[in-house]
Order: structure tokens, then C-alpha cells, then sequence
């Protein structure tokens, strides 16, 4: 039997353990708070709450709930009304700055082979373009859009079609850009492949990442394929476009939250999902916000009564809430803990964010956590009560968190985070961000499991007495990455030219690098051990509050919690500084530690400068294709390649959010590898020049890595 204790209105009185109960069904004979729990979960309620945020739509055909529109709002005040309703307490909306999208229409209409005219709905990104009505002006078809598909065309106030894969090239706001910078009117993107894949009748939505004057649009397979037809006999046709999409920066939108409160009011496990949506977004991300409300709902019925609060928050603007910025997503949950709620780091221990969880990813059900609470959250999994069975194998903890979702701005906000992991399975390939995330995709067994699992988990989260992170996980990582870096850097130790790593020729800088490499492995082994031991004894201290809890003895286990309040505080502290210093992107989001990041970078880079000395042009290209953002300089012009580079580089940081000083130096390669695509072009095999320029690039590299790695180093000594 679980049983928790409340020392509130128990003074006075001889017998405590009773009032300690939480819950005594009297006719049944005493239940577990845990069982009590899963009995109250209710999934039917989840379902339907999902399905009436479809309600509110700005685009009444297609749906779309977007960041700052009317739909949101709308959206966002009913739910305030249904916290209300379910009973949780200190129900509030807090305002938030994003940049507003309203997306009404996009129709497109022109005559088909038989003669008879069509129309057909078009979705859109986040730009501005609105129509005198039906607007007449002329299409063309340009391939994938890339500079040379514009060689020889005259696109000036024309509509410019194009096919587009995000997910194998590149993302929609490179040949946007390219067509804006042409003249295009607007851009009309085809899923190729990668997203939308479900049927030739979707159409699919995503970021824009680009300015909001390059208009854009998307059109399904099937209507695009009519469209082809057309152009196949001649260079550009006739259409009338009727458009009304905004975008307008500096908008208002709301983030709403409710809590049960708990003994420990400023000790916080945070539930978090976001309520805008493209389409109607049953899976992504409706079913998340009323699972978050089912949970709630689920507690409260049972009569839990908790030691910490536990607060709901449905974010706004997940999907896109910043114009022409790289880091467009994510906006409302960032706005919510940098500016709205910043001193939420050092009160919540736990962000519990939720993603399309009403549908299989994969084989098993997987919860993506920051490294920090992996261990805690293994041995949770591990002592489970049997749960609905929705998966052929066991749960699994992955780590680390991924920027796809709102969790990572909590994390870095100083917040341990963590997500039900949704990267697996088909659906992403398929049905996401189109017109067919519906409820056809349901599963109501994997939905319940996510359920009970996270309900389960604040129960226990509920019952620590010390936010319980692991940093021996982070340690143990980052040494990996240490040791990796140490191989590719002894290029001196007897190799043969191939096989040379990031030192290349024997430099002074190379030498340091592997140096500070050693230092640094040697330094987070130490601070592995010793975060192992620490997590140990704070392991018994929770076991110990928790057992004083199950046996009643109220006032000694608030003792032993008050005891602990600075060992908590430093180990946030701790957290948020990991966070500052471990925790970069790559261009592409990925999350990785700043040598690793360094390390992959100079491994591709004096790869590729040995590649060009020994004439091997194609294996050269390939790897340089992958240098920061230097696969864009292969397809399109220098314009647009500088402004998606300076975008990233040179905004304030309340335009980047999240990504604010999260990338490492940026190596300009423009200028080279159009150099070697010429002379590839042309059949040349003399490529010293470039090589030697590589080499000075290599050699830049190699004194920021060496800066990085001295940095993580003191950062250890001090911290852990």
C-alpha cells in the first residue's frame, strides 16, 4: 500500500497515520493511491476534448489553429474553461509576445486538359499574401526550385511550382527565398517524398524559417500532377489565385495553466502540450493537451491529494510563432519560462511534455528524457505495476532530449525535461502536418498506456524529497566524445595519409587539441565517479522521505524534506549550468556537446582538404556538403545562402529564442565549393589552391576547439 502524508489541519490529533491516507474507499477496504489512479483514468474524456478542439479553425475548409490567430485564442479559452471545470485551481492565462500567423484561403483555380475549370485548395507557410479576390496571373513549373532551374526563365510576377523533399534535401525556405529573390509572386510547393506521403491527395505544412514577404503555398501530388500536365506543352499557364494569409509580428497569444495544489507550493512537477496546430491537428498536438487534462482530471477524481504542486500548462505557438528566424518553433513555451515565468527554474523539477501520444512510434514506448534523470526514470519503469498492454516490448528511457518539441526550452531554461518520444514509426512520414492527422490513426491502448505511465510517474515524481538528476549520465557521454576526439586527433602515431584524423600535419595546434582532449576525458571520469556517488546518497535520502511517508510519520518526513531544500537548489543550479555549457546545436538541430560538435566538424573538414590533395574531388564535396550549412551553397545563390547564414548569426536573441548562442562558429564555405563545382564541371584535377585554403580553415577550427574544450574543462573543475 502506497499512503502519503499531509501535516496540514493534522495538529493536535493522537492517531496521524490514518489522516495520512490520501484515499479510503470505506466499503472496498483501503486502495493504494496508485490504483485509485488508474481506476479514475478515463480516456473516453481525452477523445472527446481532442476532437472538440477541432472546433475552432481560421482556414474553414482545411482547419489551422496558428500562432496569435483567433482560432488559438478561441481554442486556448475554452480549455481555460474546461481546467476550470475539472476542478483545478489557479486557473490563469499568461501573455506572451509571438508573431502572429491568420491563414483563411488559398484557393487556387485554372482549366483543366477537358476544358472544365478547377479549383483546389491550397495550404500555405507562414508568409503574407493577400489577393484583390480572384487574382489572374501566370505558373510555372521549375523543377526543385534551385538557382539553376532559374537560368533562362523570366518568373517576375508569376506563380513558380516546384518539388520539394524537407526531409532527405533541404527545407522550404531555400527555394522560397530563391524564387523571391527572382520576382516570383509566390512559391506553391509538391511533396516529392519525406513528408505527406500518406496519399497523393495531401497536402503537408511546416515552419517557414524564412521572411514572411516570400510568399508561399503547398499543393497535394494529385492536383499538382494535373498542373504538370498542362506545362508539359507549354512553358507557363494561366491561373487565378484567391489568397488571404498574414502574418503579423509582435502579436499577443496565451499559454494557459492550472494547478492542483500541493503542500510544497513553490515545488513544482510541470505538465506541459501545445494547442496550435496545422490542420486539424487531432494527433499533433489535440490528443497531447487532453491527455495532459485527462491526467488532471484522472488525479483529482482520485482524491490525491499531493506534497508538491502540480501544475498543467497548455502552450501556445509550438509550431511556429517567430518570422524569419532558423529558430521559428518552440516560441510560446520559450516566452513562457524566459519572460513570462522565469523563476520557474529553481522551483520545478520536472516538465513532463507530451507529443502525439495516441498513437504507436515504433515497437515500444519510449520516454526521451534529459540525460540528467535517465537513471531515475529506469528504475521507475522498472518497478511498474502491470499497465494496459499497448506495445510488443518492454518501455525504454532514450536520451537526450531533441529541440523538436517544447521540452528543450524548458531544459535549457533550467528545467529537467523530458517528452514521450514520437520520432519513431511511419506516421511522421505519412500522415504529419497534413490534412489526415485525424483520428483514423488512433490507438486507444497505446493512448491509455501514456496514460497511466505519466500519471504513474508524478505519483512518484510527487514522492522525492530532492529533485533526483543523475549527472554521472552527462559525464560519461561527453567523456566518449572526449576519447573520439583523442583517436582523430593522433594523426602522428604512425599513420598513412588516409587514415590521418583532425591533426593533419604536425601542428602546435593539433598537439594542444589532443592534449586538452586528454585533460578534459580525465576530468569528466573523475566527475562521473563522484556524481555516481552523490546520485547514490540522494537516492536514500528520497527512499528514506518516502518510506517515512508510507509509515505515517508526518512531522519527521517534513523534517528531512526541509533539510534537503539547499541540497535541491544546488542540484538545479548544477543542472542549469550543465545545460549553459554542455548542450549545442548543429544546423540542422541536432543536439550535441560543443567538442563533439567541434570534433565532427574538423574530421570533415581535414578529410575533405586531404581528399583535394590527392585528387579525389567527389569524396571531397561530399564531406564539405556536410559542414554546417554547407550543403545550401551546392544549390543555391549566394543571397540566399548569406541570409539563412546571417539570420542565424546576427539576430538579437529575442529572435533566435532557443537558438541564442547554441551553434558554434560557422565555416563560410561558399565561395570554395562553388570553385570545386566548376572545375568539376569542367573536367579540372588541380585543386591546391583549395586545399590550402581548407588547411587555414582547419587551422581556425582547431584553436576554437582547443578555446571550447579549455572552457568545458573549468566548467567541470567548478561545477562537478
Amino acid at each position: 500500500m502506497d499512503i502519503r502524508c499531509f501535516l496540514s489541519g493534522l495538529a493536535g490529533q493522537e492517531d496521524t497515520r490514518l489522516n495520512c491516507y490520501e484515499y479510503r474507499d470505506m466499503e472496498a477496504g483501503p486502495l493504494s493511491i496508485r490504483e485509485t489512479i488508474l481506476e479514475k483514468i478515463d480516456t473516453g474524456y481525452s477523445y472527446q476534448l481532442a476532437k472538440r478542439m477541432e472546433t475552432y479553425k481560421s482556414n474553414q475548409v482545411l482547419g489551422y489553429r496558428t500562432a496569435g490567430s483567433e482560432a488559438e485564442y478561441k481554442t486556448g479559452e475554452m480549455l481555460r474553461k474546461e481546467m476550470v471545470r475539472i476542478g483545478l485551481s489557479q486557473v490563469e492565462k499568461d501573455r506572451v509576445t509571438v508573431d502572429g500567423w491568420e491563414f483563411k484561403k488559398a484557393v487556387l483555380t485554372f482549366v483543366s486538359k477537358d476544358g472544365m475549370e478547377k479549383q483546389v485548395q491550397l495550404g500555405a507557410y507562414q508568409t503574407t499574401l493577400v489577393t484583390d479576390g480572384q487574382e489572374e496571373c501566370s505558373l510555372m513549373y521549375l523543377g526543385k526550385g534551385t538557382e539553376q532551374d532559374y537560368e533562362g526563365k523570366d518568373v517576375s510576377g508569376k506563380l513558380v511550382l516546384v518539388d520539394i523533399n524537407q526531409r532527405d534535401e533541404w527545407w522550404i525556405n531555400y527555394p522560397v527565398y530563391q524564387a523571391h529573390l527572382k520576382g516570383a509572386k509566390a512559391l506553391i510547393a509538391v511533396q516529392c517524398g519525406g513528408y505527406g506521403e500518406i496519399g497523393d491527395e495531401a497536402l503537408n505544412a511546416q515552419d517557414i524559417a524564412g521572411p514572411e514577404d516570400a510568399p508561399a503555398f503547398s499543393i497535394s501530388r494529385k492536383d499538382a500532377a494535373e498542373l504538370k500536365a498542362l506545362l508539359e506543352e507549354q512553358e507557363e499557364i494561366r491561373v487565378r489565385l484567391d489568397a488571404d494569409t498574414r502574418v503579423t509580428r509582435n502579436c499577443t497569444t496565451y499559454n494557459v495553466r492550472g494547478c492542483i495544489p500541493g503542500r510544497h507550493p513553490d515545488r513544482i512537477v510541470l505538465l506541459s502540450a501545445h494547442y496550435d496546430s496545422y490542420f486539424s491537428g487531432f494527433q499533433d498536438d489535440n490528443t497531447a493537451v487532453s491527455m495532459m487534462l485527462g491526467i488532471a482530471k484522472a488525479l483529482i477524481d482520485s482524491g490525491f491529494q499531493p506534497n508538491n504542486t502540480i501544475m498543467f500548462c497548455a502552450m501556445a505557438a509550438e509550431e511556429w510563432g517567430v518570422a524569419d528566424s532558423w529558430f521559428d518553433w518552440s516560441a510560446g513555451a520559450y516566452e513562457q519560462v524566459f519572460t513570462a515565468h522565469p523563476e520557474w527554474a529553481g522551483k520545478v523539477i520536472a516538465d513532463l511534455n507530451f507529443e502525439l501520444p495516441a498513437l504507436a512510434h515504433g515497437t515500444r514506448a519510449r520516454i526521451r528524457s534529459c540525460y540528467e534523470y535517465t537513471r531515475f526514470l529506469e528504475e521507475f519503469l522498472s518497478g511498474l505495476p502491470d499497465l494496459t498492454h499497448a506495445y510488443p516490448k518492454e518501455a525504454q528511457v532514450v536520451a537526450p532530449i531533441e529541440t523538436w518539441s517544447d521540452d528543450f526550452s524548458m531544459a535549457i531554461a533550467g528545467i529537467p525535461s523530458m517528452v514521450n518520444d514520437f520520432t519513431g514509426g511511419s506516421f511522421m512520414e505519412t500522415h504529419y502536418h497534413s490534412q489526415f492527422d485525424n483520428d483514423d490513426y488512433y490507438d486507444e491502448k497505446v493512448y491509455k498506456l501514456h496514460h497511466e505511465m505519466f500519471a504513474l510517474l508524478i505519483e512518484a515524481l510527487d514522492r522525492t524529497a530532492v529533485v533526483p538528476l543523475s549527472f554521472g549520465p552527462v559525464m560519461h557521454r561527453a567523456a566518449e566524445m572526449a576519447e573520439e576526439g583523442i583517436r582523430l586527433t593522433a594523426s602522428r602515431e604512425g599513420k598513412t595519409a588516409p587514415e590521418k584524423g583532425l591533426g593533419g600535419a604536425e601542428t602546435e595546434e593539433a598537439q594542444g587539441l589532443e592534449a586538452a582532449l586528454r585533460n578534459l576525458k580525465e576530468q569528466l571520469l573523475l566527475a562521473r565517479e563522484r556524481e555516481e556517488q552523490a546520485y547514490l546518497r540522494l537516492k536514500e535520502q528520497n527512499s528514506r522521505y518516502d518510506r517515512l511517508l508510507s509509515e505515517g510519520r508526518c512531522e519527521e518526513a517534513e523534517e528531512l524534506f526541509s533539510s534537503l531544500r539547499e541540497l535541491e537548489a544546488d542540484c538545479l543550479r548544477k543542472f542549469k549550468a550543465e545545460q549553459d555549457a554542455f548542450v549545442r546545436i548543429d544546423w540542422y538541430g541536432n543536439v550535441l556537446y560543443p567538442h563533439e560538435l567541434l570534433i565532427q566538424k574538423l574530421s570533415l573538414l581535414t578529410g575533405a582538404a586531404m581528399d583535394l590533395k590527392e585528387g579525389r574531388l567527389s569524396q571531397a564535396l561530399k564531406k564539405l556538403y556536410q559542414v554546417d550549412n554547407n550543403a545550401y551553397a551546392f544549390m543555391f545563390g549566394p543571397e540566399v545562402y548569406r541570409h539563412f547564414t546571417d539570420y542565424v548569426l546576427r539576430q538579437p536573441k529575442e529572435r533566435l529564442k532557443w537558438g541564442y548562442g547554441r551553434l558554434m562558429e560557422h565555416a563560410d564555405l561558399y565561395e570554395l565549393v562553388r570553385s570545386l563545382l566548376k572545375k568539376q564541371e569542367k573536367g579540372e584535377k588541380e585543386y591546391r589552391e583549395e586545399a590550402v585554403y581548407l588547411e587555414k580553415v582547419c587551422g581556425e577550427e582547431r584553436k576554437q576547439a582547443l578555446c571550447a574544450v579549455e572552457e568545458l574543462c573549468r566548467t567541470v573543475k567548478k561545477s562537478f
